[in-house]
């Protein structure tokens, strides 16, 4: 499993993007944002929760590079309630201002689906269906490939201890400036093979003061066949604070 995470993430190295002449603004090469959110409550209910975002991009003529760690952490009353930990990287190469081959490598740990983690990748065409200054619309699609590991609880009782299958991979990424300080983000993201994982993030970003904006995001995660005594819905709310370098 170690042979095709490390193979994956060296064959999207050199392809990482997303395609548009604006994906690093300005002359810089470049640019990230990083995200921060916690919550603490003592008391009668003692609970914490920290969420916590990174995404760095590159951009390099034709090929840019994105860059994704993402993690999640809440506890009530000392028990963990959620964990999750994400790395990716997405990555293109232009062949015009509007259409790109992608390539991509994920890999995540989430406990609470009955996973010990999920390793998954695709390659395909992306085309920009729409662009202007201050709207874009991407579409991406091609074949992809997940592999999974169960716990060993829920290995037992499913009788096998690894999922994988071959998927078609789709994506449509959808953000708008509302105002110079306001922008409006939609992202869904879905894998379909032996099941459906689909993944949706709504997100409304507003300037605070320079580099400092408050974000608002609901993220849902769809799992069509989930594992048993899990649920195929997972729902995520997040009002966080971004830093743009």
């Amino acid at each position: 499993m170690k042979k095709v995470l490390t193979t994956a993430i060296l064959l999207t190295t050199p392809f990482m993007a997303t395609a548009g002449a604006d994906f690093v603004k300005g002359d810089r090469t470049f640019a990230g944002e990083a995200e921060l959110g916690a919550t603490l409550t003592t008391g009668n209910t003692e609970t914490s929760s920290f969420k916590g975002r990174l995404n760095l991009k590159h951009e390099l003529g034709d090929w840019e590079n994105q860059y994704l760690l993402e993690g999640l952490y809440k506890e009530d009353s000392e028990t963990v309630t959620a964990k999750r930990y994400f790395v990716g990287a997405q990555g293109n190469y232009k062949m015009t201002d509007r259409s790109y081959l992608f390539a991509n490598a994920n890999y995540e740990v989430d406990p609470f689906t009955g996973y010990e983690y999920t390793v998954s990748g695709a390659t395909g065409y992306g085309h920009r269906l729409y662009d202007t200054t201050r709207t874009f619309l991407d579409v991406e699609v091609g074949p992809g490939y997940i592999y999974q590991r169960l716990d060993n609880e829920q290995a037992l009782i499913e009788g096998y201890d690894t999922n994988d299958s071959v998927v078609a991979h789709g994506v449509i990424n959808f953000e708008t400036e509302i105002t110079d300080t306001s922008k409006f983000q939609q992202r869904f993201v879905a894998d379909y093979g032996d099941k459906l994982d689909a993944r949706s993030e709504t997100s409304l970003t507003a300037n605070i003061i320079g580099a400092l904006a408050m974000k608002f995001a609901v993220i849902v995660r769809y799992n069509s066949e989930p594992l048993d005594d899990k649920k195929g819905t997972d729902t995520e709310t997040n009002m966080t604070l971004l830093y743009s370098f």
